[in-house]
This record gives structure tokens, C-alpha cells and sequence, in this order.
């Protein structure tokens, strides 16, 4: 079953004379790389009830030689999910602004973290139909406690091996992955056998996600085969964390390297590949 969910799902699952347990919490992670804090917009107006989750306080640890997003305490991660009234047995949707990384983020960390019932939000809040609210939730403390494992992960040493002995995704932009541009991070190219797999070309018109059968085809044309290891990073584990979203919308599982390019180039003796091909 896909993770997406469509805004007249989400309406419906929101409507009156829902029962508690079925009504999504709901979290509201607007973000952007390099951008303004997504509160201000929250609070210029979100889905009624939704809670704002700040992805680089709550949603990572402080940036360091193990990346620049890299995975956060999860002390912190849990106590955050509380406050926002995450509950183990309720559903939980995510949204942000529409480009998806920030709620992919979210929900890859709570299905890492042991949460089954999580999903997004397909097209952000651009996709919603419905009124908006500047009151500022106070929901119920959640009961949520993080029991990492529910989703797999890499480290430098298993990213460089599944580039070998399965297919691992480089989903920054190409330019990036070719190294002709790096703007962010002090080296230029990708993991030595790693594939260019933009995440921007998961999504489509109005930033939805393309259809199941779609993002199948483009993950085979790209090497992913019904039993092929598949692994994701990219310059921070954030918009990695969205090509595994879209992988898991294929019905494809993946591991995601969190460190991703921002570590591996932290890391001494760390090979780089340049050039439009693999290798």
C-alpha cells in the first residue's frame, strides 16, 4: 500500500464523528534548504490541528563529521514526537510546503523509528482543499517512544558495498552527481558506482507523486530489479529520505545512507567518481 495520501483522504479521515483513534495526528514540517524556518508560514496558516515540527531541531542532530543532517538523538526525536501527540496506535500524516523532502523526513524517521501508521500528504499543503487555521494546537501528550530498526540504514562502509553488489541511488541533481557543480559541499561528484536518480523526477504535475506503476518503471530502467539490494543517499539524507518514500510508493523497500555526501567527503580515503556514468 502506498504512503501517499491524497487530500480528499486526508479530508475524509479528518471529517466529524471520526473516531479518535482513526483521526491522523497531523505534522506540519515545512522546510527548505538553505531557506527561512518554516514557522512563520506555519503560523501564517496550516490544516487545522496540525502541529509544526522544526526538521533541524527536532528531525536531526547538530551537524558534524557524520553529515549535515545527520540522524537526530532519539531522546530528542521522541520527546519532540510527544509534544506534538504522537501515539503508537494512531495515525500520523505528514506535509509540508509540496516539494516533500521535509515530510518525507518525517516519515521515514517514524517508520525507522517503529511507527506503522504514517503517511504524507501527496502534494503538500498546495494540495489542500480545505480552510486553514492560525491557532496553535495543544494536543495531548503523545506516548510515542522511538525503537530504531523499522527501516534499514547504511554507513559509508555499506553504501560503498551496495554500489558493488546492488544499486545505490545518488538522488541529487545531476549536475551534482557529475560533479560539474557542488554548491553546498567542499567536493564535487558521487560514491564510486552509484546511479543518478534525481528525486525531483519522482514527482509530477502539481508536485504529486507519479503513480505506482510509473515510479516502478523508472527504478527498473535505473537497474532496480524485484530482489536487487537498493540503496538511497544524497547531500544530507534529507531528499534521499523522498526517493526512498518513492521507492516504498513502488512497493520497493530501500536503506538510506543518512550521512550521505556530506559525510563521505568528511571522511579521509574516501574515493570520488566524476562524469555521467556510473563508476
Amino acid at each position: 500500500m502506498t504512503p501517499m495520501i491524497p487530500a480528499s483522504g486526508l479530508a475524509a479521515a479528518l471529517a466529524p464523528g471520526t473516531a479518535e483513534a482513526d483521526r491522523p495526528v497531523l505534522l506540519d514540517v515545512r522546510w527548505q534548504l538553505g531557506g527561512p524556518p518554516g514557522r512563520p508560514s506555519y503560523e501564517a496558516g496550516h490544516i487545522p490541528g496540525a502541529v509544526y515540527v522544526d526538521l533541524e531541531e527536532d528531525l536531526a542532530g547538530p551537524p558534524g563529521p557524520g553529515g549535515r543532517h545527520p540522524l537526530p538523538d532519539t531522546g530528542i526525536f521522541g520527546a519532540a514526537m510527544r509534544r506534538a501527540g504522537v501515539c503508537l496506535g494512531r495515525p500520523v500524516v505528514v506535509y509540508d510546503g509540496g516539494r516533500g523532502w521535509g515530510a518525507a523526513r518525517a516519515w521515514w524517521l517514524l517508520r525507522w523509528a517503529g511507527h506503522g501508521r504514517v503517511g504524507v500528504l501527496d502534494g503538500g499543503l498546495p494540495a489542500w482543499e480545505g480552510e486553514l487555521s492560525t491557532r496553535t494546537p495543544e494536543p495531548a501528550e503523545g506516548d510515542f517512544v522511538p525503537a530504531p530498526g523499522g527501516l534499514p540504514v547504511l554507513d559509508a562502509d555499506g553504501a560503498a558495498a551496495l554500489a558493488r553488489e546492488g544499486v545505490l541511488l545518488d538522488a541529487r541533481a545531476g549536475e551534482r552527481y557529475r560533479g560539474e557543480v557542488e554548491p553546498i559541499d567542499p567536493v564535487a561528484g558521487h560514491i564510486p558506482g552509484a546511479v543518478s536518480a534525481p528525486t525531483t523526477e519522482n514527482t509530477g504535475p502539481g508536485g504529486l507523486m507519479r503513480p505506482p506503476a510509473e515510479l516502478a518503471a523508472r527504478f527498473a530502467a535505473l537497474g532496480v530489479g524485484p530482489d536487487t539490494p537498493v540503496g538511497v543517499y544524497c547531500g544530507s539524507g534529507v531528499s534521499a529520505a523522498h526517493e526512498v518514500l518513492a521507492l516504498a510508493s513502488a512497493g520497493i523497500g530501500a536503506a538510506l545512507y543518512p550521512g550521505s555526501w556530506s559525510e563521505w567527503t568528511a571522511l579521509p580515503g574516501r574515493p570520488v567518481a566524476t562524469g555521467p556514468e556510473a563508476g
